[in-house]
């Protein structure tokens, strides 16, 4: 790289530093530093909740079936995750944003141990940390990939910049660092993106009439929807799985929704996300596609878009688009770290030892913070080591595969009325077998196909959980006192009407303290 392209990497991560010291003078308690304290704007929840959403990924593996496939990574990848944060609109949103303020949760899972109970809160806590390290450590790998093609820099080293980097401002910044500096890596990535666009359609030769040109160009087949191995069975498969990750499954998600002063803020944080789903991945995925044309017969697809930026682009603007692919999986990653060290510092730590449910604010905040560093650094050993776990691609969809449903089920459905008798039993005979059946199809009959290891643990998780709650219901006041109070009354804006002093109306009995282990 040019010395300009040194200068706009060099200044992007000086700027994510600077607004995690930013952001450090707001963050006075626990709440603060994962939720936000619950002031945070709509539109700079929903480009969080956008961002946090994908990763350099979009850039490596999702870029690589682009010039092997064409426009059905778009289809099968990117529209499932608008339609699922569309539905979570209207389903989800607003329920974890009432879970925040009626009971003061900072955790995604901090209410399942009064919805269901402790072992259950544990089990999905201890599984979906784990399993979220692997998730996480792919992302450092993608962009790992991207700057030894860049710069030739090792894959150790450029793990360990990035990780360091990410580590240093969501330590100090906690979720405001996280959602300013999205909403500072979408600039940066919007304009990054868009030069990528206007170069790829200047050497196609058409100009924007290239964006309709192009399709008689292709080879054959990539400008199908569904191709290849991906069908109309994984298509079905994979919206449901989103439905599930994108609405909650992802705790980092459920989070920007809890960060927000009211359900219609988190309504339109979702409705935002999901117009971007729609739009964004689009510009992104054109320059990959269009390579098939321009740049055929690459040996290794997943450098494509490095190699066209290398190729088209200018000096700073080559800078700039490594920035930008950074910061894709920065904002998942960090936002990732903020989730777990939540699950970790109010739901795992609170259950193991005791004296921890009674820690001041100060200490809560700084356990908070050495969570976060513990949990990046483990990630960031795992993706050095991410060749023996089946690569990028195979960490992504494999591993989130298997965590997704069985945990997301009994986690999402619980908030929902039509399940309230659904109890421990259905919520752990769901995560349990749902694992199992991810371990019999990847590890015992060994699959290959992309479809079955997606579809079994999902599948699975779903069925049990209606099964057993549906034979054996658990009927429950504390958990039907939660769900009600999630739901909206029925007025106009479905929200309570406020009582004297201003406050929203309960729209059901609740309890007094936060439905954790920590009462």
């Amino acid at each position: 790289m040019a010395p300009l392209d040194w200068a706009a990497l060099g200044g992007y991560f000086l700027v994510m530093l600077l607004i995690g010291l930013w952001s450090h003078r707001r963050i006075g308690n626990v709440s603060d530093y994962f939720t936000g304290g619950g002031r945070m704007p709509w539109w700079l929840s929903g480009i969080s909740h956008h961002m946090s959403g994908y990763s350099a990924a979009v850039f490596v593996a999702y870029a690589a079936i682009a010039y092997s496939y064409g426009i059905t990574v778009y289809v099968w990848a990117f529209l499932p995750l608008a339609f699922g944060t569309a539905v979570g609109a209207w389903l989800f949103a607003p329920r974890w944003q009432r879970l925040r303020k009626r009971y003061a949760v900072a955790s995604p899972l901090e209410y399942l141990a009064k919805r269901y109970d402790v072992p259950t809160q544990q089990a999905l806590a201890w599984s979906g940390a784990l399993l979220k390290v692997f998730d996480v450590a792919a992302k450092w790998a993608s962009v790992a990939v991207l700057l030894n093609v860049f710069t030739g820099m090792s894959m150790t080293t450029g793990i360990l910049i990035t990780g360091i980097v990410t580590l240093l401002y969501c330590t100090v910044g906690g979720l405001w660092a996280d959602a300013l500096t999205d909403f500072g890596q979408f600039i940066i990535q919007g304009a990054a993106a868009l030069a990528m666009l206007w170069v790829v359609l200047d050497r196609l030769g058409d100009g924007l009439a290239g964006l309709g040109t192009i399709w008689d160009k292709l080879p054959e087949g990539h400008g199908q929807p569904l191709v290849g191995p991906y069908t109309a069975t994984f298509l079905g498969a994979y919206v449901v799985v989103k439905l599930f990750e994108y609405n909650g499954g992802m705790w980092n998600l459920a989070q920007r929704y809890m960060a927000t002063d009211s359900p219609k803020a988190a309504r339109r944080s979702a409705g935002l996300s999901a117009l971007l789903y729609v739009i964004w991945p689009a510009v992104l995925l054109f320059p990959p596609v269009a390579a098939a044309v321009l740049l055929p017969g690459i040996a290794d697809p997943e450098k494509v878009y490095a190699l066209m930026a290398e190729s088209y682009l200018p000096a700073g603007l080559v800078g700039l688009t490594l920035a930008g692919m950074f910061s894709h999986t920065m904002a998942m990653a960090s936002s990732d770290a903020n989730a777990v060290s939540a699950v970790v510092t109010r739901d795992i730590i609170p259950a193991v030892v005791r004296r921890a449910r009674e820690l001041s604010p100060a200490t809560g905040l700084l356990v908070a913070r050495v969570c976060t560093v513990v949990f990046i650094s483990v990630s960031m050993i795992v993706a050095i080591e991410a060749d023996h776990f089946g690569g990028v691609l195979g960490i992504i969809v494999g591993l989130v595969a298997a965590v997704m449903g069985p945990i997301s089920i009994p986690m999402l459905l619980g908030l929902l009325p039509a399940f309230r008798r659904f109890g421990p039993r259905a919520a752990l005979s769901s995560w349990a077998l749902g694992l199992l059946g991810y371990l019999l199809v990847k590890f015992v009959l060994d699959s290959t196909d992309q479809t079955l290891v997606i579809v079994t643990p999902l599948v699975t998780s779903l069925v049990v959980y209606i099964v057993v709650g549906l034979i054996s219901p658990e009927p429950d006041d504390t958990a039907d006192a939660i769900v009600a109070a999630l739901s909206p009354a029925p007025d106009e804006d479905g929200e309570p009407a406020p009582d004297e002093d201003g406050e929203p109306s309960p729209a059901a009995p609740r309890p007094a303290a936060a439905p954790g282990v920590t009462d």
